[in-house]
């Protein structure tokens, strides 16, 4: 991949990253709490998934890049142990209310599920040196 094109692509993600952190707190407003879940665990996918680009990594599949963000940023150390609990733990949650019928979060846990991922999106920005130009809050 072309620099530019990879920049391109990285900030594409990252964009849809805030996107989706925007989208899980409206639903979260609405009482979509399913919806929220969800939207909140693609805000962390979107954003490792930036992060892992600019690594040089790129994958096709979820587990792919969930597994990828444990073993070279949560295992190493580069982000906190706390980072790595709350993505696994919404990609369960995002599998159980896309997938399993009559699955109901709580609002405060969603609630608190959201304010973990501006928190994570605040610390792995820095890490993407591609948008060390931008100036835009991430959150």
């Amino acid at each position: 991949m072309k620099k530019d094109a990879k920049a391109e692509a990285i900030r594409y993600w990252w964009d849809k990253a805030a996107q989706s952190l925007d989208a899980a707190r409206r639903d979260l407003a609405a009482k979509s709490l399913s919806f929220a879940v969800n939207r909140a665990y693609y805000a962390l996918f979107y954003a490792v998934s930036a992060l892992l680009l600019e690594e040089g990594r790129r994958f096709r599949k979820h587990s792919g890049v969930r597994a990828t963000f444990n073993q070279y940023l949560i295992k190493t150390g580069r982000l906190a142990r706390k980072h790595g609990d709350l993505y696994n733990r919404l990609f369960r949650d995002r599998q159980e209310g896309d997938y399993v019928e009559f699955t109901k979060f709580d609002e405060q846990y969603v609630r608190e599920q959201i304010n973990g991922c501006e928190e994570f999106l605040r610390e792995i920005r820095p890490l993407i040196k591609t948008l060390a130009e931008r100036n835009s809050d991430p959150t």
